[in-house]
């Protein structure tokens, strides 16, 4: 029987077992929230970014979810600074060039600001420079791709929360907590 656990990773939190970082000081990681043994991540999240993991202990399902060929849909909830254009939003529907290639198209629209919870330490907020809110699907998960896509149109990131990978989500799961899907 296969396992599947989703879990909401808050912010600062490394999206593995362990740290193997030789900065000195230990960094927050998995082991401090989930303690199912034999369950390991299906792709990463970077430290950075909040929301949903899936983590399993089939190796077949965790390359389905992880590997590009596949086209697992991953949708995020960015908050990114600036205003978002119908000409900056189609710009990553049709996919942008970036130094590691050509993004595929992303679904993309601007959204109003979710309910989501507060995030520790809080969003840097300036009066003069206005943000906005997008949800973007995307269908490849290369090494902060949507930060990267954001910024090349001119909006990045100031949080980033993954909300859905395939059929599951985030619905009723509180940062730093876990389910069975």
């Amino acid at each position: 029987m296969t396992r599947i656990v989703l879990f909401n990773k808050p912010f600062d939190v490394l999206s593995q077992f362990t740290d193997k970082s030789t900065e000195g000081t230990a960094r927050r990681t998995l082991s401090e929230f989930i303690n199912v043994p034999g369950v390991y991540p299906a792709g990463r999240l970077d430290r950075d970014s909040e929301g949903l993991m899936v983590l399993t202990d089939n190796g077949k399902l965790q390359a389905k979810i992880s590997n590009p060929k596949f086209r697992s849909p991953k949708t995020y909830l960015a908050q990114v600074e600036g205003i978002p254009t119908e000409a900056l939003l189609d710009q990553l529907r049709t996919g942008v060039t970036l130094k590691d290639g050509t993004t595929r198209p992303a679904l993309v629209d601007q959204i109003d600001a979710p309910d989501l919870w507060p995030r520790d330490p809080p969003v840097r907020f300036r009066k003069t420079v206005p943000d906005a809110w997008l949800r973007l699907t995307i269908t490849e998960g290369r090494n902060r791709q949507v930060r990267r896509m954001a910024a090349h149109v001119g909006l990045p990131c100031l949080r980033l929360v993954r909300w859905s990978v395939g059929e599951w989500t985030l619905d009723g799961i509180d940062p730093g907590t876990w389910r069975d899907a």
